[in-house]
C-alpha cells in the first residue's frame, strides 16, 4: 500500500465514522463542491454539496439511532492527485418503525487532492438484486 493508497483509506475510514455518528457537517467535509452522486433512490442523482446534503439527512432519518456500516473489499487506486475506490458496505440498524434491517450497498468513490486535501468528487452507490426475483439482495438474518 502506497502512503497515498493509506491516506485515502483512512480518509474514507473517516467518511463511515461520520455516517455511523449521523454527524452531516463531518460528512460533508468530505465532498467536493462540485460533487455528483448517484444513488439506488429517486432521483437518483444528486448535485452539488446542498443536494447531497438532503439525500444524506433523509438516509440518516431512517434510523433510529446509529447507522451500522461495514466496509468490505476496499480496493483503492491512487496517482499523485486522484483516487479511485471500490468496496462493498453492510448498512444496517434500527428503521424508525422499529424494524431491524441489513442490506448490502456497492460503492465507488472517485476523489481528488487540492492543496494537500483530498475531498470527494463522485460517488456511485448501488444495490445489489437477485437475479431470481429481482428483489434487494439482503445478508443472512444478523
Amino acid at each position: 500500500m502506497t502512503s497515498n493508497d493509506a491516506e485515502v483509506a483512512a480518509f474514507l475510514s473517516s467518511r463511515v465514522d461520520a455516517c455511523q455518528q449521523k454527524d452531516i457537517d463531518r460528512l460533508m467535509s468530505h465532498y467536493s463542491s462540485d460533487i455528483v452522486y448517484y444513488d439506488a433512490v429517486p432521483p437518483l442523482q444528486f448535485a452539488g454539496p446542498e443536494e447531497v446534503r438532503r439525500n444524506f439527512l433523509r438516509w440518516f432519518d431512517g434510523y433510529d439511532g446509529p447507522i451500522g456500516l461495514e466496509t468490505h473489499d476496499l480496493k483503492i487506486a491512487t496517482s499523485t492527485d486522484v483516487a479511485f475506490a471500490h468496496m462493498l458496505h453492510l448498512d444496517s440498524g434500527t428503521r424508525k418503525d422499529g424494524l431491524q434491517s441489513a442490506v448490502w450497498v456497492r460503492s465507488t468513490v472517485c476523489c481528488r487532492r487540492s492543496n494537500g486535501k483530498w475531498s470527494i468528487t463522485h460517488e456511485h452507490i448501488s444495490m445489489p438484486i437477485n437475479p431470481e426475483n429481482l428483489q434487494a439482495w439482503f445478508p443472512p438474518e444478523l
